[in-house]
């Protein structure tokens, strides 16, 4: 159930003020707990009361649903792949319509889309979210990617009798609009950071990134393609008759009681529209500093490092490293009451609350350099620049730091000594380059163990050559790897790591900056210095057990 409906329900009936509202959302966020286990510590309403409320709020039934046991023909009114979607359980037909218990009965747009999609009344029930939950898993499956493809298959079948001559048409049709839902939901329970929807000249396919590797779904008929990505443009309020030109949208939405933001691109290729569904899931991103898995000393460091009153720090690294968010997790470190922070991006990716957040469009000539530029007239303390793409943002970012700010900063090289070089190619004086920086923490993200189908095994001579290493240099150190389960899809892999190097700019580095010394003499001399490669940290995460030599090898 969204924490912030809820509390903000109980400022409508002037059950709580905004300040307590405030201090509520706070203990939301830290303690873990739901709302209603907060609710519960603050005595101010206890579960039975909250849903009682809600119910009436609504205009709804409050559910006791411990034990229930559903009729068939209620259970068939409303299909697996929808139900598992918007969370979503039906309990009995009444003169006004069905009865449906929602995990999260304060999500309006969730229940628009079932009514639409079941065709019929809807009258929502309130319940305890995790008895729905465990209804939906108990009748309907527990949604595995064997149920979920059956579900799929239906759809397809029941999309493939529409008519494609009018793509606009069937995009807002019942079965196009589950189809494309149950995609989303699959991808997204999946945990997938991108869905690929790809026409070509005999397939339509659709594939989803996970952990940084793509699976392919079961393709929907060759026929549907433009109704399905119709129906993507709808949902993200792109131009349906535009499908000459690149656009890019948003759609907002709540799939199985998570928030989750998913960035549109559309691409027209030689065989139709091409579209890229970015995920930006709230309820799976790290946002706090000390969930990231920094090494020990790299946490001290960026810790000390993001408190300065001045000077830059950047983070560099390949696109999808997580540079974003590390920045992000920086941020609300340092995001108190007294400080001013403000950010230029290209998009927003997530919305931080207490930070003034701006997104760039090269289109409109509101470009890096020209906010940054605005940035300066109004009194920020830290300012966090989304990628230094040119000398004129560069300078900026280095005169803001030069009158005392804060600056965070991304780059794309290799490793963190190439972003010195990096920024002294673009056209930046070295002296300044030397007088502002204050450190580059260089990063990758690569793939772990499944700790479901892990096992120990001792390595071969030939498998420690490949990292460089002799048996006699590792004292008898057993590896691991994933054997391949349900619960990683049979990869050996679930879950990712960040991988780091940390270049600390110290006086020694600082000299060599000036003489504008190439990328290899600042590695050696900062490895010199104790910096740790991103090889070495590679090798760290083998030794611990966390991943494989393979993953450490394709990542550095």
């Amino acid at each position: 159930m969204n924490a912030e409906s809820v509390v903000d329900l109980l400022v409508t009936r002037e059950i709580i003020d905004q300040n307590q509202r405030d201090d509520l959302m706070y203990a939301y966020e830290q303690s873990g707990k739901d709302i209603v286990g907060v609710l519960g510590d603050y005595q101010i309403l206890d579960a039975d009361q909250l849903y009682q409320l809600i119910a009436d709020d609504i205009g709804g039934y409050y559910l006791d649903l411990a034990g229930f046991q559903p009729p068939p023909q209620v259970l068939a009114t409303i299909p697996a792949g929808t139900a598992r979607l918007h969370g979503a359980f039906p309990v009995q037909f009444t003169e006004d319509g069905l009865i449906v218990a929602m995990a999260d009965p304060l999500d309006a747009h969730a229940m628009e889309e079932l009514r639409f999609s079941v065709e019929q009344p809807i009258i929502p029930g309130v319940a305890r979210p995790d008895l729905v939950l465990g209804l939906i898993d108990e009748y309907y499956g527990g949604g595995g990617s064997e149920g979920m493809n059956d579900a799929l298959q239906q759809l397809s079948l029941e999309a493939s009798e529409l008519d494609a001559e009018d793509a606009e048409s069937a995009a807002n049709s019942a079965p196009i609009i589950r189809y494309v839902d149950l995609v989303l939901y699959q991808a997204i329970k999946e945990r997938a950071s991108d869905i690929h929807f790809e026409p070509f000249e005999d397939d339509f396919k659709i594939r989803y990134r996970v952990d940084g590797a793509l699976y392919e779904m079961a393709p929907p008929p060759m026929h549907l393609q433009a109704s399905i990505i119709s129906r993507i443009k709808v949902m993200s309020n792109l131009n349906i008759a535009e499908n000459r030109l690149p656009q890019d949208g948003r759609i907002m939405k709540t799939i199985a009681d998570k928030q989750v933001d998913l960035r549109v691109s559309t691409l027209p290729t030689q065989h139709g529209e091409s579209v890229v569904l970015r995920v930006l899931d709230r309820s799976n991103v790290h946002l706090d500093l000390e969930k990231l898995n920094l090494p020990g000393y790299i946490y001290e460091y960026v810790n000390d490092t993001i408190q300065k009153p001045n000077g830059i720090f950047i983070v560099t690294g390949p696109t999808g490293a997580g540079k974003t968010t590390t920045l992000y997790a920086c941020l609300r470190k340092v995001n108190t009451i007294d400080s001013k922070i403000l950010t230029a991006e290209d998009p927003v990716e997530y919305d931080i609350d207490g930070i003034m957040q701006v997104p760039v469009n090269d289109a409109i000539g509101m470009t890096f350099a020209r906010v940054l530029r605005a940035f300066l007239r109004q009194d920020p303390d830290r300012i966090l620049v989304g990628e230094m793409r040119d000398v004129a943002t560069a300078q900026i970012a280095i005169q803001a730091s030069l009158t005392g700010h804060l600056v965070f900063s991304t780059l794309h090289t290799n490793d963190a000594s190439g972003a010195v070089t990096r920024l002294i190619d673009m056209g930046t004086e070295p002296f300044l380059v030397a007088a502002t920086l204050e450190g580059v923490l260089a990063q990758r993200l690569l793939r772990t163990i499944c700790v479901d189908c892990k096992v120990s095994y001792p390595p071969s001579e030939a498998v420690l050559a490949q990292i460089g290493l002799r048996p006699d240099q590792i004292g008898g150190k057993q590896f691991s790897t994933g054997q391949g389960c349900d619960s990683c899809n049979d990869t050996g892999y679930r879950g990712r790591q960040g991988l780091f190097e940390l270049l600390d700019i110290t006086d020694p580095v600082r000299e060599l900056i000036i003489e504008r010394a190439a990328t290899v003499v600042l590695r050696q001399k900062a490895i010199e210095l104790g910096m740790k490669t991103l090889r070495e940290d590679g090798l760290r995460c083998i030794y611990e057990g966390i991943t494989t030599i393979e993953e450490v090898l394709k990542y550095t």
